[in-house]
């Protein structure tokens, strides 16, 4: 496996690195079990660098991240992260075909402008993609919708005039444009808060995590 390329910049670790103790979400520990050990990742919108730092720690992963706010990137590098600031909506173009074995998206999608755009260029740098999203099928969000009300909870917690989410979508319709793009789902997990939603996930899960395998890697 080859090292990662030069366009992304080294940078060093400052003193007072941010501790490894904190607590990892439940969906984000089910993505570090998807990622191979020693393997190249891209994690696009990385926030704090949480995520990264775990994998560079617990399964020596050489990673980057692309973040766009300053308070996070400052945090990711204090994480020993490795970090771009760039804007997601620009694309990919700084990184090589193929240049990563997995790219995850955790959260993000839902926000982003050009939906197809990200997913193919997240196909196009990496063996593997992972992305999740909030289920706009939970069932609560219909009932929401029958009482006159766009829905608000903790994985939606914004108001419809001020919300980031302009691409909301159920389960059922990541999987039609995955099918469309050619992008061949191999993972699936659903949580509802700290629960990991097993039957029914349509229905019943607030947040869908999906694996997808890019088109290339199976006529490589």
């Amino acid at each position: 496996m080859t090292a990662l390329q030069g366009t992304i910049p080294e940078q060093a670790v400052p003193a007072g690195a941010a501790s490894a103790d904190q607590p990892m979400r439940i969906d984000l520990l089910r993505i570090a079990e998807w990622i191979e050990p020693g393997s190249r990742v891209l994690d696009l919108g990385c926030g704090d660098g949480r995520l990264l730092d775990y994998l560079q720690r617990i399964r020596q992963v050489r990673g980057a991240g692309v973040e766009l706010d300053d308070e996070h990137v400052i945090a990711a590098v204090r994480r020993g992260v490795r970090v771009i600031q760039q804007n997601l909506e620009e694309g990919l173009a700084l990184f090589d075909d193929r240049q990563f074995d997995t790219v995850v998206l955790s959260q993000t999608l839902q926000s982003m402008h050009h939906t197809e755009h990200i997913l193919r260029e997240m196909a196009r740098v990496a063996r593997y993609g992972i992305v999740s999203f909030p289920n706009f099928g939970y069932w609560p969000h219909g009932w929401s919708i029958l009482r006159g009300r766009m829905p608000v909870n903790d994985q939606m917690p914004y108001q419809w005039y001020d919300t980031p989410n302009i691409h909301l979508c159920t389960l059922r319709d990541f999987q039609d444009l995955a099918a469309r793009l050619k992008l061949r789902v191999t993972h699936l997990a659903t949580f509802r808060g700290d629960q990991e939603i097993h039957w029914l996930r349509g229905w019943r899960s607030q947040l869908a995590v999906y694996r997808f395998e890019s088109p290339w890697s199976r006529s490589a």
